[in-house]
């Protein structure tokens, strides 16, 4: 997974995106509430899409499949995720969907919005395991109370602890992540290791991973920086108390030199770099960010849920949906490899790719032994949220939006009356114009 955490939609996505309201009535409608439909008599192949980012992933699920059975016959094809939301949608709009596509669950939405997705929802609600699903990845593929997609792994923001640091500054993780105070009172001492250890790192100037590593704060507090249903949402920012001291706090840190000077200019493009070298004792980040630290070095972390002003808990419920366009032509054997892929079996080797199951049942003692960096979000996995709007890119991934300019303008220079307002007046506006 990059580190920026989404690559933002570029104008011809929006353009194509846009074209997509036209095209529901041209596909020839899925029928998935048929009894025969995912009965296990499938056959032939499967156009399946995936993200480059996790095709790694995905080829080890195909691989599998294939060696289970020899009816149906899949065909992988990685999409750079720049290029993925505009070549889906040039391809429905051509009525030559793929059979079965893994999306960012964020970017499910836009489609599951515009009516171009098979309507899943008698396949989910036969699911004997559809409660322990994670909550957040489903709320990205609906629409009206209905289903137009199924989680199918997991990418979350966690705050991980250097336990060899924390040791030194005689640090509890516990306490040190259990409220705002101890997140600060633990900075302080993280920074007083001298040696030029800092306390905590992030990427001051990358707008998608700051939107998913510092709005859980936020969300922990039942906040959120976009109100209301699609169609009618407004930005707010003015008056949000978990967003106030979730900017201030980090200004703290910023003014008291509790963070590497390379934070400012940080876009991600090595990664939480400080803390995998040992010279930070705190990050938030996904387990996917830390795969390239070197040998051992997860034996040495530990990671909770991020914390809210006044305490409550969240993390940010990313990774990738399952979906079905409308004018599939194989959709009945693309169910039965979803299926499969959802299975436990399948499900509980997701972190050998950097991923995290999206259903909680996983959680045996074999697992929580072989995987312990991915217990976490499960054992709460209602905690879980990513925000539901056709805006969302505009807002958090471009560089030039609104997100970035409020954090860097609060965090740094400290304005941060003057950035909440001017932020209000651009999330309104964006919202208004409605576009992805």
């Amino acid at each position: 997974m990059a580190l920026t955490r989404r690559t933002f939609l570029s104008a011809a996505a929006v353009a194509a995106l846009a074209a997509l309201a036209g095209c529901a009535s041209r596909l020839e409608p899925i029928d998935t509430s048929s009894s025969a439909f995912g009965s296990g008599e499938a056959s032939g192949t499967i156009n399946f899409w995936c993200r480059a980012d996790t095709l790694t992933a995905n080829q080890a699920l195909v691989d599998a499949f294939h060696a289970s059975q020899d009816r149906i016959h899949i065909e992988l094809t990685p999409v750079p995720n720049g290029q993925y939301v505009t070549k889906l949608a040039t391809a429905i709009r051509g009525n030559r969907p793929p059979d079965l596509v893994d999306i960012d669950d964020i970017y499910s939405s836009l489609f599951a919005q515009r009516g171009v997705l098979a309507d899943l929802t008698p396949l989910v609600e036969k699911l004997p395991y559809a409660d322990v699903l994670s909550p957040g990845h489903l709320s990205l593929a609906a629409k009206d109370g209905r289903s137009f997609g199924v989680p199918f792994l997991a990418d979350n923001s966690l705050m991980w602890c250097n336990l060899e640091l924390f040791d030194r500054a005689g640090l509890d993780v516990d306490e040190a992540t259990g409220s705002f105070e101890g997140y600060l009172d633990a900075a302080r001492a993280l920074g007083g290791l001298g040696d030029g250890t800092k306390a905590w790192w992030y990427p001051g100037n990358s707008s998608g991973f700051l939107g998913f590593v510092v709005q859980p704060h936020m969300w922990a507090d039942d906040a959120d920086l976009i109100q209301g249903e699609i169609g009618s949402q407004t930005g707010f920012v003015v008056g949000n108390e978990p967003a106030r001291k979730t900017l201030e706090f980090l200004h703290t840190l910023w003014n008291e030199d509790l963070v590497p000077t390379r934070c400012f200019s940080d876009d991600g493009a090595f990664g939480p770099l400080e803390f995998m070298e040992g010279t930070a004792g705190m990050a938030a980040c996904s387990i996917g960010n830390l795969s390239n630290a070197e040998d051992g070095f997860l034996d040495r972390v530990e990671s909770r849920m991020m914390v809210g002003p006044e305490g409550g808990r969240s993390f940010f419920d990313g990774g990738d949906n399952f979906v079905i366009p409308n004018g599939a032509q194989n959709a009945e054997a693309a169910w039965e490899y979803v299926l499969f892929c959802l299975d436990t079996a399948q499900q509980a080797e997701l972190p050998a790719s950097g991923y995290t199951p999206i259903r909680s049942d996983v959680l045996t003692d074999d697992f929580r032994r072989r995987w312990p960096h991915s217990v976490t979000p499960l054992e709460q996995i209602d905690a879980g949220y990513a925000p539901l709007s056709l805006s969302y890119n505009r807002i958090y991934n471009q560089s030039d939006g609104p997100w970035l300019e409020m954090f860097r303008r609060a965090v740094f220079d400290g304005e941060i009356d003057a950035a909440m307002q001017a932020a209000q007046s651009t999330y309104d506006q964006i919202l208004r114009q409605g576009d992805a």
